[in-house]
């Protein structure tokens, strides 16, 4: 449960601006709660308390932008195609800012990589992150997005025009294969959301 020491006012407003639902408090304590996506905040003096399925809805919105951060993705498919889901983490200097998981129907293993990928860059977008450093175990997709291999596959085509319009948000970016020890939590992620589904 995140806890986000802020001026509660300024927070109010930055909720209100991202399309949140925002209500009064419950509590005389509570200066009001506020709900987007799967996450509620209740504020009180001074912090923010983020609780819910998935707090990166709310915590996204309410942490300072800005600096660097390194984001790992998978994608996973059982079969070829088969049954699929995406992992991704975004880790900075203070450890792992956040993670997420989700299945994403049936495709092959090369689409769910570039899925995995898009969720990732987009939640450190979400997070306001300046500059990303982006690992992934994928050496198609790696090679594909950098422009040093082509591909015939008219779905990928497109999945790499959006991973490149995503990349090109941030202020600078560097994408990188890493062998998949080093993408280890990515990976359990994308498995522990097949495992689930």
């Amino acid at each position: 449960m995140p806890v986000i020491e802020c001026d509660v006012a300024a927070a109010r407003e930055k909720l209100l601006d991202a399309g949140a639902d925002v209500d009064a408090g419950n509590t005389d304590h509570e200066r009001w709660r506020a709900s987007r996506g799967d996450a509620t905040a209740v504020a009180y003096d001074g912090k923010v308390v983020v609780q819910g399925s998935d707090p990166s809805d709310i915590e996204a919105v309410l942490r300072e932008g800005g600096g660097r951060a390194h984001v790992y993705s998978d994608g996973a498919s059982r079969g070829n195609p088969g049954p699929a889901a995406v992992g991704w983490v975004i880790v900075t200097s203070d450890g792992i800012v956040a993670e997420g998981n989700e299945t994403i129907g049936e495709t092959t293993n090369n689409r769910a990589e570039y899925e995995g990928l898009i969720r990732a860059l987009e939640a450190a977008g979400e997070y306001g992150y300046d500059v990303v450093d982006v690992r992934i175990d994928a050496e198609l997709v790696v090679k594909q997005v950098r422009g040093e291999w082509d591909t015939n596959d008219p779905d990928l085509r497109e999945r790499r025009v959006t991973v490149r319009e995503l990349l090109d948000r941030f202020d600078d970016w560097s994408l990188q294969h890493v062998p998949r020890e080093v993408n280890e939590r990515a990976d359990e992620l994308a498995n522990e959301a097949l495992d689930d589904a």
